[in-house]
């Protein structure tokens, strides 16, 4: 397994190891050691599926307080995932980075507490899982705007408009969410 550093700190990309031969792959997508070894100390609590048609764009999300982090891959099809720092004591609050994530290229992200996370549909039927490290908190979820022009998120959309659920389309600016100290 390899980790590699995104362009602003935190978020890491996780090249697993891929053993594969005439009968398709193996692969681990998590391993408490690997990642120990690593240099990432993770427990999670809870483990999420989601399913969407190309152009789906869910986000951008995060708990404020009960803050998760997130190991994050596709299983079918591929996202453009992005993240922005929304810790206020951070030299790179508001800023941004996004990477594809697919059933080919196998690549999966760490995305810490103290960002907001969201992800573009590339692909008809993309399945995406999340591993979380602190319960779903309803009352504590909050939306970043997936579009707010303070942050800047360069999505590919091709001339699409994407499909965004009621709660994603009353996302809040970068100056009106409940950032992290």
């Amino acid at each position: 397994m390899k980790l590699l550093e995104c362009d602003i700190p935190g978020p890491m990309i996780v090249e697993p190891s891929v053993f594969g031969d005439k009968r398709g792959f193996f692969l681990e997508t998590w391993s408490e050691s690997a990642f120990l070894e690593a240099g990432l100390e993770l427990h999670f609590v809870q483990d999420n599926h989601s399913r969407s048609q190309k152009g789906v764009l869910r986000g951008m999300h995060f708990q404020n307080p009960g803050a998760q982090g997130k190991l994050v891959r596709v299983a079918n099809g591929s996202v453009y995932d992005v993240v922005v720092d929304l810790r206020r004591s951070s030299d790179h609050f508001g800023r941004w980075t996004a990477v594809e994530l697919s059933a080919t290229n196998k690549r999966m992200l760490w995305v810490p507490e103290g960002f907001a996370h969201g992800f573009l549909t590339l692909e008809d039927d993309t399945d995406f899982l999340y591993k979380c490290t602190a319960p779903y908190a309803p009352g504590a979820e909050h939306t970043l705007a997936w579009d707010d022009p303070e942050v800047g998120v360069k999505w590919p959309l091709d001339g699409i408009t994407p499909l965004i659920s009621e709660k994603d389309a009353l996302g809040q600016s970068l100056s009106e969410v409940a950032s992290f100290a």
